[in-house]
């Protein structure tokens, strides 16, 4: 008996070392790093100005201007879907304008108000077109496509700017005229051979196995004018509201523009925030102050990030309610793939939420209002609410990942959090504006409970290096503009016990060093939680045991898979449904459905992924059914349709007709060599295991190849003797067999090891399967599972192949009926119905580790993948 171990698995990579946990901060240090040198850079400029400067300038913009801004807000968000529109139609995908338009709407306004990583992984444009039937590869083309057009719109608009209008560019970047016409040049070089590569080639672009399709002329034009068009109106936003006689003209602006915005890309922080407005504070240092700037970059950011960002929370909070009322006149637009997103926009509402309890409390109350609020309320209350207002911020940047991972305790505590917020806000200052802005995100939070169903504690949920690092860029930057707002008063450490019905200096230094020492002491306790927990080991004996019973009720016969005793089992806390999986590196690879009842599935599946997480590992779900992929979804996983499965229904098989001719020849064939048809119930198999070995070994020996696992079995002793065993005979000898699965109720059959010897009567195997088809009707069975098979026709597909060739890979290795080569056309012969298979999985520059994790499994090693 050869049963693999654990750590022969796990030699191909640990889950997560030193290095690995290093890379996985570096990212989110570096941004929290650079919006630090950018705040210091603001700081410097503003070195004389306060808050009330910046606000009073905010307040003076003529309402004429940000109506011109609105105007083009709205034109350049309804430029916006081009980009994917054109996307999706290069990777062969046509689709109505209508359901484009609504998911470019949402997508873009949730990902540039914050950034698409930092709160939903890149997921927010995958979520939707994933839900839309695109594959992995479809998405990632279409991706990479959409920023390409992105990238051209930026070179092209720079290149124009800086050659035919350098002069105004020369005043504001500080550059030789040479340079800057150079780079003009240079840029629309850049821009006119991506036309002409575009326009005379036609071989697919082939970088080691990647194929990049060449968009075709036509498509390239459409490029250059829709990122043109929507660059040129994202800069009027801005643009318009500057005062007219304060300003630039308008091509040497956009040249700065775009250079700042470009810089807040390159920088891969969230929207830019810090480091776009240093540089445009900067250059725009010539035609305003500082605190002019200041004032017109947050009403941009007002217009062009935040109130989109509403419009969008809006759209899904409105499929919520309507999803509930008998009417649903565009629920059919969207009934599977917005729910999906609708955590990860409360979630981003949430947290915004809290920062803006942050940063009220960090800025200087207006004084009218405090006078009034003390006239009628004790200063110990205003006091209080002050602090407890800040204290509610921060727990609702720690809360908001709960909503984010659909945690019940999160969506109830967030409501309350949420009503508190709003109460403080008032009583602290009759902050209407920031009790409005809660009220709000509350009211889209209440149609959406049934989004949050897991009863999970949150102290449980790990958080990520990227949240973590968001939580304290938001505390750092409302103590940069406590310190801004305050920073003529003196600090000393007097200034936290002194109360005064105009103290906002002490009000913010007493609510900063709550906040501070409150989350330092979450972040303690989690921390005293203890160490990572150690990995499971495979399943033991007595899993086994509960196992098996599990597996009794199981509909699918698939399930039989975890009496092999290679995988791990994670139990649901009732014990009575599990998941199998195997490690790999870091990869966490459960295989197939959960087993056990349905109402058990996405709590355990959201479980697998929490314990994949606390080891900085993948969670992988292999050869999953059209079922699963709600909650694969929910857990953000990238979809590979890997194949389809073959099932026979048997209570109309036979083998009458034409079409069955092939299959009567088959047994008529057999049968005149000797061969007959046996099967042996489970008591008698131990008796019959001489025989079977033998048959295996020659099996194996004849195909040069060795046992494989995971997915498939294995020739175990112990395994083989839990199922009747179906044989062919040639007089007492057996010559062939098979061990059969059968789920519950006789709702399925199938067959795991199917092996025959070399003396066997040709066609032996076809043999064994009709009987058994025969058989299995005979005895009630409802259908037959033959197993999985590749795609038909995928690579016809302009993008098939990278995809196609990644299943057909996988399915090589772990297909059941692997001597039968996998042949489609084979299993066509019974007229099966085909049932797709997916592998659910990170996308991006994990798949392939993550292909290669799963071929480890089922080869049982790096040198059952090399050596067959």
């Amino acid at each position: 008996m050869t049963t693999p171990t654990p750590t022969s698995l796990e030699a191909f990579g640990p889950a997560a070392g030193p290095r690995s946990r290093l890379a996985r901060w570096l990212g989110p240090i570096v941004v929290f790093a650079l919006v630090a040198l950018a705040l210091h850079a603001l700081h410097g400029e503003l070195g004389q100005y306060r808050t009330r400067d910046i606000v009073h300038a905010l307040w003076s913009i003529p309402g004429e201007r940000l109506l011109y801004a609105l105007a083009f807000a709205v034109l350049a968000y309804a430029i916006l879907p081009a980009y994917d529109w054109l996307a999706l139609r290069y990777v062969g995908r046509e689709l109505p304008m209508r359901r484009v338009a609504f998911g470019s709407v949402i997508a873009y306004g949730l990902s540039q108000t914050l950034g698409f990583s930092l709160f939903t992984g890149g997921a927010v444009r995958y979520r939707f077109w994933s839900a839309w039937g695109l594959s992995t590869a479809e998405i990632t083309a279409a991706a990479g496509f959409a920023s390409t057009t992105f990238l051209l719109g930026v070179v092209a608009i720079a290149g124009v700017v800086f050659l035919f209008e350098p002069r105004g560019t020369v005043a504001l970047l500080h550059l030789p005229l040479v340079v800057v016409r150079g780079a003009g040049g240079l840029a629309l070089l850049l821009v006119a051979l991506y036309l002409l590569w575009s326009a005379t080639r036609r071989a697919p672009l082939r970088i080691a196995a990647i194929e990049i399709a060449v968009p075709r002329f036509p498509t390239a034009l459409r490029q250059l004018a829709i990122a043109a068009a929507d660059w040129g109106v994202a800069g009027a936003v801005l643009y318009a509201i500057l005062p007219a006689n304060a300003r630039p003209a308008y091509a040497p602006f956009l040249g700065a523009f775009l250079l700042a915005q470009f810089a807040g890309l390159v920088s891969h922080v969230p929207g830019g925030l810090g480091v776009f407005d240093a540089l445009m504070v900067h250059l725009l240092a010539p035609y305003l102050g500082p605190h002019e700037a200041v004032g017109a970059l947050l009403a941009y950011r007002l217009v062009y990030y935040f109130l989109p960002f509403v419009v969008a929370v809006m759209l899904l909070t409105g499929y919520e309610i309507r999803r509930r009322v008998p009417l649903r006149a565009t629920a059919d637009l969207a009934t599977r793939w917005v729910p999906a997103i609708v955590p990860h926009a409360l979630s981003l509402a949430t947290f915004v939420a809290g920062a803006v309890l942050l940063f009220s409390g960090a800025t200087p109350s207006v004084r009218s209002r405090v006078s009034l609020l003390d006239a009628w309320l004790p200063l110990g209350l205003i006091e209080a609410s002050h602090v407890t207002a800040s204290l509610t911020g921060a727990a609702l940047l720690v809360v908001a990942w709960g909503i984010r991972r659909r945690l019940d305790v999160a969506y109830h505590l967030t409501l309350a959090l949420l009503a508190l917020g709003a109460l403080m806000s008032l009583l602290k200052g009759l902050d209407w504006e920031e009790a409005l802005i809660l009220c709000a995100v509350a009211g889209a939070l209440l149609p959406a409970r049934d989004a949050f169903y897991r009863r999970t504690r949150l102290m449980n949920e790990p958080f990520t290096p990227q949240w973590i690092v968001a939580v304290a860029t938001v505390v750092g930057a409302s103590i940069w503009l406590g310190l801004l707002s305050f920073r003529r008063n003196p600090f000393s450490s007097g200034l936290l016990l002194r109360f005064a019905t105009h103290a906002d200096a002490a009000r913010f230094l007493r609510a900063t060093a709550f906040v501070v020492a409150a989350l330092a002491i979450y972040a303690l306790l989690r921390l005293l939680r203890g160490a990572r927990p150690e990995l499971a080991p495979v399943a033991d004996p007595g899993e086994l045991g509960e196992v098996r019973a599990i597996v009794a009720s199981a509909p699918s016969t698939v399930a039989n898979l975890a009496l092999l005793g290679d995988k791990r089992l994670l139990f649901a806390e009732s014990r009575r449904a599990f998941i199998m999986y195997g490690v790999a590196g870091r990869s966490w690879v459960a295989l197939g459905d959960p087993v056990g009842p349905v109402a058990e599935h996405r709590e355990l599946a959201w479980r697998f992924r929490e314990e994949a997480d606390r080891h900085d590992a993948w969670a992988v779900f292999y050869s999953i059914s059209s079922a699963s992929l709600p909650f694969c979804i929910d857990l953000g996983l990238s979809l590979i349709k890997l194949g389809e499965t073959a099932i026979v229904p048997l209570e109309d098989f036979s083998l009458a007709g034409g079409s069955r001719k092939g299959l009567r020849r088959t047994l008529k064939e057999v049968e005149a060599e000797g061969g007959r048809f046996e099967v042996h119930e489970a008591g008698e198999v131990p008796r019959l295991l001489p025989e079977l070995r033998r048959v295996s070994d020659e099996w194996l020996a004849r195909k040069n190849t060795r046992e494989k696992g995971f997915s498939i079995g294995y020739f175990d002793e112990r395994y083989l003797a839990s199922f009747p065993v179906a044989v062919v005979r040639v007089g007492d000898r057996i010559v062939a067999f098979a061990n059969l699965w059968a789920s519950a109720g006789r709702e399925e059959l199938s067959v795991d090891l199917m092996r025959h010897a070399a003396d066997a009567p040709r066609g032996s195997m076809e043999f064994l399967v009709v009987q058994l088809m025969l058989w299995g009707r005979e005895h009630g069975y409802r259908r037959f599972d033959l197993g999985m098979a590749p795609l038909s026709g995928v690579e016809r597909r302009e993008l098939g192949p990278m995809w196609a060739r990644a299943g057909a890979w996988l399915y090589r290795h772990g297909e059941h009926f692997y001597n039968f080569q996998g042949l489609r056309q084979y299993k066509e012969k019974f007229d099966p119905l085909w049932e797709p298979r997916y592998l659910a999985s990170p996308g991006g520059l994990a798949l392939p580790r993550v292909l290669a994790g799963v071929s480890i499994l089922i080869s049982r090693g790096v040198r059952g993948v090399v050596a067959r």
